[in-house]
């Protein structure tokens, strides 16, 4: 029972943590990369390589949030 209590109190920590998109799209690129890569045998590598993807990502999206809009 006291796992899942500081399990819940870090998780809600990390939650409040206002990060910005550029880290954010590390950090989901980071979990995804790193479980693709541990069903590879290769989890750092795969960590580190979804955290580069993720942030390259977050920033394209970043710099083109206006350009496909439409106007009428």
């Amino acid at each position: 029972m006291r796992k899942i209590i500081i399990a819940v109190a870090a998780l809600t920590a990390l939650g409040s943590a206002s990060v910005s998109e550029a880290q954010a799209g590390c950090i989901t690129g980071a979990i995804v990369g790193g479980i693709a890569g541990h069903l590879a045998h290769h989890g750092l590598a795969g960590a580190a390589a979804g955290c580069a993807a993720g942030h390259y990502a977050s920033r394209y999206h970043r710099r083109n949030r206006f350009v496909h809009r439409r106007v009428y």
